[in-house]
C-alpha cells in the first residue's frame, strides 16, 4: 500500500503568490509592469522545453525501433548467406558468392548509416526548430514588455 506523502496537499500559493508580490512591488521605472505577462512568457518557455523533449525522445525512440530493425535483418541476411556458402559449389563458385555478398553487406551498411544519420538530424532539427520559434516569441515579448513599459513612462 502506497503511503500518501504529508505535503501532497501543500499549496505553496497559499504562503506565496509571485504575482501579488510583483504587483505590490513598486520600483522606479516598473510601476505598471505587467508581470502576469512575464510570467505567462515563463510558462510558454516551459511548454516550449516540454515539446522540444518530447521530439528527442519521440525521435530517439523512432531511431531505436529502425536500430532494432536493422539488426534482426542483418542477422536474417547473415543466415542465409552462411547456408549459401556452405552449399555445394566450386571454390571459385563460393569465393564468387562471397565476394558479392560482402559487397552487398558492404552496401547495405552505408545505407543504413545513411538513414540513422538523416533519422538523428531530422529528430534533432524538430527539437530545435521548436525552441528556436520560442526564443523569437520571446525576444518579441521582450521587445513589447520595453515598448509598454516606455510608454507608460511617456505618459506620466
Amino acid at each position: 500500500m502506497a503511503t500518501q506523502s504529508p505535503l501532497s496537499d501543500f499549496d505553496v500559493t497559499k504562503f506565496f503568490n509571485p504575482t501579488k508580490l510583483f504587483q505590490d512591488f513598486k520600483l522606479n521605472g516598473f510601476n505598471g509592469f505587467d508581470f502576469e505577462a512575464v510570467l505567462a512568457g515563463q510558462r510558454r518557455n516551459i511548454e516550449a522545453l516540454t515539446a522540444a523533449n518530447q521530439a528527442a525522445l519521440e525521435g530517439l525512440q523512432s531511431l531505436a525501433k529502425r536500430q532494432a530493425e536493422m539488426v534482426r535483418q542483418s542477422v536474417d541476411e547473415a543466415n542465409k548467406a552462411m547456408k549459401e556458402m556452405f552449399a555445394a559449389g566450386s571454390p571459385e563458385e563460393k569465393a564468387a558468392r562471397q565476394a558479392e555478398l560482402t559487397k552487398a553487406a558492404f552496401e547495405r551498411a552505408i545505407a543504413n548509416t545513411r538513414e540513422l544519420a538523416q533519422l538523428v538530424t531530422r529528430s534533432q532539427n524538430e527539437a530545435v526548430d521548436v525552441l528556436n520559434k520560442r526564443v523569437a516569441e520571446g525576444f518579441d515579448e521582450v521587445k513589447g514588455f520595453i515598448a509598454k513599459t516606455n510608454g507608460k513612462a511617456r505618459a506620466a
